[in-house]
């Protein structure tokens, strides 16, 4: 599941090693300028020169932080992954499922989030330094969220032992991602709740409520 996007794309995040002394205002500026960037034209068309310019910067200032387009996105993506989710704790199952796809329906609707996502995911094919990022920004810390809302759910007795995690974790935002980013369809009123209901049955065999 995704992190949430930031409403401001511009991250907060260290500079690179051995360019402390870079302006932290221009790296944001040039941070934000690649996300338009991959929404406008993709990362096949995007270029130094466009983020540049987008940025209201030189060629010089980019190169000076990232030696490619390529590790530019690499870092940016490794930054949404850094930003991790918080555990929900709603004290129930369904709660803390619900509280899930909340989040991750906001960040997957972010207008940048809604163009990027796809264009990276075909990019990943060709490379595999973003495979990997992706990897680690998309599923690496939400198998560990789901991992804790199991084992909670487990100790309250709202699942068996030896439920699934990575399992879990299909159910709740498989059938959300396909929605928004497969298919691009709007999220009808109570869509969230009805998904968090179902999400639920299944994984209890249709025990809870």
């Amino acid at each position: 599941m995704l992190g949430a996007m930031p409403t401001d794309p511009r991250l907060s995040r260290r500079a690179p090693a051995g360019a402390a002394v870079l302006r932290e205002d221009v790296t944001d500026a040039i941070r934000s300028a690649v996300f338009e960037e991959l929404a406008a034209v993709g990362f096949a068309r995007m270029s130094i020169e466009g983020i540049a310019r987008r940025a209201g910067v030189g060629k010089t200032a980019v190169y000076r932080r990232w030696k490619s387009k390529l590790a530019l996105v690499l870092d940016l993506v490794s930054a949404v992954a850094a930003q991790g989710l918080p555990v929900p704790a709603t004290g129930s199952l369904y709660g803390d499922v619900r509280a899930l796809l909340e989040v991750a329906s906001h960040a997957l609707r972010h207008p940048l989030a809604s163009r990027v996502i796809p264009d990276l995911l075909v990019e990943a094919a060709r490379h595999p330094e973003i495979s990997e990022a992706i990897k680690a920004a998309l599923l690496d810390g939400r198998q560990g969220i789901a991992a804790v809302v199991v084992r909670e759910a487990v100790a309250r007795g709202e699942l068996p032992e030896g439920t699934d995690p990575d399992r879990a974790l299909d159910l709740i935002a498989g059938p959300l991602y396909w929605r928004l980013v497969v298919v691009r369809g709007d999220l009808p009123a109570g869509y969230l709740d009805d998904l968090a209901a179902v999400a639920v049955d299944a994984m209890t065999g249709g025990r809870a409520g």
